[in-house]
């Protein structure tokens, strides 16, 4: 047993691999941004701000851990904060983590990451695979597709639109491929890959793949909204989209997202990792799945409350 510090424990997957990792018995602690947040594990985890400005604080907090689980990136640019400073951020943590004497980090990254991708999200975590392998440290790099559970984005507000417009648009033909993972099971890898001491880079994939028009015909058939599908311009698609996000004051998805779909980057040749099927995941939970909008903009401007209360 050891001391395991999860970043963003209070948030969506550092919060189940918190949860995992207590239910293994083991020690956790965690750095947030958000430490007045609801803490759901009362004092079984004790929080700690980043620091990532007094680089002395941050190797002091992560002293004496033996595993750092790392989930900290922004999913696009917001105001003045976005992938660029979330890159520099994260190689601070990595540099403290090797100073503090870290022993591991399992480093949860993005399927098909590369640096010279001209979308910021893969070419950013494509810059912190190379760093963290270069930096000495022992690593395990896992790379969800999407991830799906009770406080996720997509697949939430995929199954609110279906229950709020009479159709869903889909870039193009909709036929690209994504695989999502339950966060769940991205946990129980996390906690395993923990233990480990060997480098591995891991497609943390689901058992089922889909194509996007798939996902939306699934998630609509789970909860009772079977909607016509309808397919248009990536151009007209960002515009439906960003009036839906006016309309509940939220990015409610980014070009780079509808580029990324259908380049396929959110596919991959592996084996899956997970085995949760979100066909049945969704069917279990059609009652709340979609029932309130969930909006990435609250979850950075309300640090002072829980995700399941925005």
């Amino acid at each position: 047993m050891g001391v395991h510090i999860v970043t963003g424990a209070y948030g969506f997957s550092g919060r189940y691999i918190a949860a995992r990792l207590l239910a293994q018995g083991e020690t956790v602690r965690t750095i947030t941004n958000s430490p007045d947040r609801p803490n759901p594990f009362g004092d079984r985890v004790k929080a700690e701000r980043f620091h990532f400005d007094e680089p002395d604080k941050l190797v002091a907090v992560l002293r004496g851990a033996d595993v750092l689980h790392n989930t900290y990136w922004v999913r696009f640019d917001y105001g003045d904060f976005g992938h660029g400073m979330a890159v520099e951020n994260t190689l601070k943590l990595f540099s403290a983590a090797k100073e503090a004497g870290v022993r591991r980090v399992v480093h949860v990254s993005i399927t098909n990451p590369s640096e010279g991708d001209r979308l910021q999200y893969f070419s950013g975590k494509g810059r912190l695979e190379r760093e963290l392998v270069d930096s000495g440290l022992s690593y395990a790099i896992l790379r969800p597709a999407v991830l799906f559970g009770k406080e996720d984005v997509l697949v939430n507000n995929i199954a609110w639109t279906l229950r709020h417009l009479p159709v869903f648009g889909v870039f193009g033909d909709g036929m690209y491929r994504l695989q999502p993972i339950y966060v769940g099971d991205l946990a129980a890898l996390a906690a395993r890959e923990g233990k480990g001491d060997e480098n591995v880079v891991i497609d943390a994939i689901g058992p089922e793949t889909f194509t996007f028009r798939g996902l939306v015909e699934t998630v609509g058939t789970a909860i009772g909204k079977r909607r016509s599908i309808i397919s248009v311009s990536p151009g007209l698609g960002y515009f439906a989209a960003a009036m839906i996000g006016k309309g509940v004051g939220d990015v409610f998805l980014t070009r780079y997202e509808i580029e990324g779909l259908m380049r396929e980057l959110l596919y991959t040749a592996s084996e899956p990792a997970g085995k949760t099927r979100l066909t049945q995941w969704a069917e279990e939970h059609a009652s709340t799945l979609g029932m309130r909008y969930a909006s990435e903009v609250a979850r950075r401007l309300k640090r002072d409350v829980a995700y399941e209360d925005l």
